[in-house]
């Protein structure tokens, strides 16, 4: 775990729950149970020898190094915020374990891509050319701008390249954050990248009413003047429905593709491991862990796989709402 986020889970460790009064003694008995309260409200229960679930659901606690043995992790209770009620809704805003990772990401991001840039114009100012750390960032950002988005966004798509650049180095930092010790997959939640996927949709969307004008309707209504008179409204009630849905299904498709894989390999790695202790035996169980270790190099693979697709889709996507190909 990075240095920033340990603090980060050392200071919610640290934030009170609940106001007491200064100075005053807590019997033992009432601490166990202050402590076994906050237990139950913030972490969730599993079914005991369950250690795939944890891994792969979302929950009110962090798992953080322990000290001195920091191999076993220790539980951090996040903090529970009132819902907020919207008319017969009810939204729950408190942190849980995958906001702490997104925000990890975000943090992550910032301090990679800043740093590469500062890097980048040092060693240019003195060299006359990057090196490094620079270089190498240089370099991926490059790949991705020329080979992805450039090519699929359509004419002048300057404008949407930061996008999908800064698509790309987030969901890569989600699909690494759950490969580390005490880390946790936040895009194998299907409402992280549901929302990732509504937010690409929304800038789909733009894209096109900002390049088609009032000839953005077209990809919602359709209407072909080259067919007879006759058949267009006939067409127009028939595939109207249809365009509607094939919107809806490239977000769907977004998310779906990139909650599956996180999911799928992760829940393979575990079981995998899960197989070395039903087995209790060191002869036997050396399969299974040579497997696990492949597949974990497989899914270093497969973070960096997915996001590339992730962006690669977002580009095409907005390239086509630009073109107007209806």
């Amino acid at each position: 775990m990075k240095p920033g986020s340990f603090l980060l889970a050392l200071l919610i460790a640290s934030a009170p729950l609940d106001a007491q009064t200064p100075g005053a003694a807590i019997p033992p008995a009432a601490t166990e149970q202050t402590a076994a309260a906050e237990h139950v409200a913030g972490c969730e229960e599993y079914a005991p020898g369950d250690f795939i679930t944890p891994h792969i659901t979302d929950a009110h606690c962090l798992e953080v190094p322990g000290f001195p043995r920091f191999w076993e992790p220790h539980e951090v209770v996040l903090p529970r915020w009132a819902p907020i009620h919207i008319g017969g809704v009810v939204i729950d805003m408190s942190p849980t374990k995958h906001v702490i990772m997104l925000l990890i990401a975000a943090l992550l991001c910032c301090v990679v891509l800043i740093g590469g840039a500062r890097s980048h114009v040092h060693h240019t100012r003195i060299k006359g050319s990057p090196k490094g750390f620079g270089s190498g960032i240089e370099a991926m950002m490059l790949y991705i701008r020329n080979e992805v988005a450039v090519p699929n966004l359509g004419p002048h798509p300057n404008a949407y390249v930061p996008f999908i650049l800064g698509l790309f180095w987030f969901v890569l930092f989600a699909n690494l954050l759950g490969l580390i010790p005490f880390g946790s997959t936040a895009t194998g939640n299907i409402s992280v990248t549901a929302t990732l996927a509504l937010l690409t949709f929304l800038v789909v969307e733009f894209a096109g009413i900002r390049s088609n004008g009032f000839g953005y309707l077209r990809t919602i209504f359709y209407w072909n003047n080259d067919l007879p008179v006759v058949m267009r409204p006939l067409m127009f009630l028939l595939m109207s429905p249809i365009e509607v849905v094939g919107k809806l299904t490239k977000p769907f498709a977004l998310a779906v593709r990139l909650f599956a894989n996180m999911v799928a390999g992760h829940i393979v790695v575990l079981a995998l491991i899960g197989l070395v202790f039903a087995f209790k035996s060191y002869l036997v169980g050396t399969a299974p862990l040579a497997m696990a270790v492949g597949i974990m190099m497989l899914e270093l693979f497969v973070a960096f796989l997915q996001a590339f697709i992730f962006s690669l889709l977002a580009s095409v996507f907005i390239g086509q709402m630009r073109e107007g190909h209806h």
